[in-house]
């Protein structure tokens, strides 16, 4: 374990944790090269115990001994940096709640077919780009029984910082994708599609014919608009929660954990 001690922002190798953007990060043109920051070691524990690789660590001087410890010994010969908590926070460009960051590899992607294979129940997400809700969302997904998470281009990514923090880890859990080509593509893999949306044609998320469906995708819109016009008509359902009140909609994060718990697989 090689414990360096950092008194300047510039101090070689900690610009990962602190200068680079979250693009930068992900790194588009060599996503084989991409990083991600974990926050937390409860988070950082779920992360490895998913396969994913630390490639250095930013702790708090107290939590070498203590919280970080075990991580710590698990990381083998990395990077681990410490200093006083003043400068970390300038650093970060925020106080370390937890105390620990371990900046990851990103996994290598993988193929929608591959994600989908076995599965029944799928969330897909399209154009939501609020992290609070991506890391809501994918935790109702791991622990209400999907199987997958589908993501198109215009949604926010998954392992952006504060998405993997308010998923406390549900991102390193649930087997997860870009979805490139149309949501109606997913009809080729079995799927029936519905979209939760406030329309004419929606029918109610209690429908019994909802529960008949072996493969099921349900598709999840941006905060503001929702679903456009275009994917609403692509899908095989549009669904509605039915509401009291006089309440017209909720969240996304919300609205999604409802349906998830609704249509789980294998009901009793």
């Amino acid at each position: 374990m090689a414990v360096t001690e950092i008194t300047s922002l510039s101090h070689p190798g900690v610009e990962i944790f602190g200068t680079l953007t979250e693009a930068q990060l992900r790194n588009r043109l060599e996503p084989e090269k991409g990083i991600f920051i974990a926050e937390s070691p409860k988070v950082i524990k779920v992360a490895m115990e998913a396969g994913y690789e630390p490639q250095a660590l930013l702790c708090e001087r107290k939590h070498i001994s203590g919280d970080a410890a075990d991580i710590i010994s698990r990381c083998g010969d990395i990077p681990v940096y410490t200093g006083e908590r003043e400068i970390l926070a300038k650093l970060t460009g925020y106080q370390l709640t937890r105390g620990v960051l371990a900046a990851m590899r990103r996994p290598q992607k993988r193929s929608v077919e591959d994600i989908c294979r076995n599965a029944r129940r799928i969330a897909v997400i399209d154009g939501v780009v609020d992290t609070t809700n991506i890391g809501s969302i994918f935790r109702a997904a791991a622990a209400l029984g999907m199987d997958a998470v589908l993501l198109t281009p215009t949604s926010c990514d998954p392992l952006n910082r504060r998405a993997v923090r308010v998923s406390m880890g549900a991102v390193f859990l649930v087997p997860w994708t870009w979805l490139e080509a149309p949501i109606s593509s997913l009809g080729a893999l079995g799927f029936q599609t519905a979209a939760l949306a406030l329309t004419e044609k929606s029918v109610s998320l209690a429908d019994p014919i909802l529960k008949t469906e072996k493969k099921l995708a349900f598709v999840l819109g941006t905060e503001g608009d929702g679903l456009s016009a275009e994917v609403i008509a692509s899908t095989d359902y549009v669904v509605r929660i039915p509401m009291s009140h006089n309440v017209d909609s909720l969240n996304v994060a919300a609205a999604a954990a409802i349906a998830f718990w609704e249509l789980r697989p294998d009901q009793k």
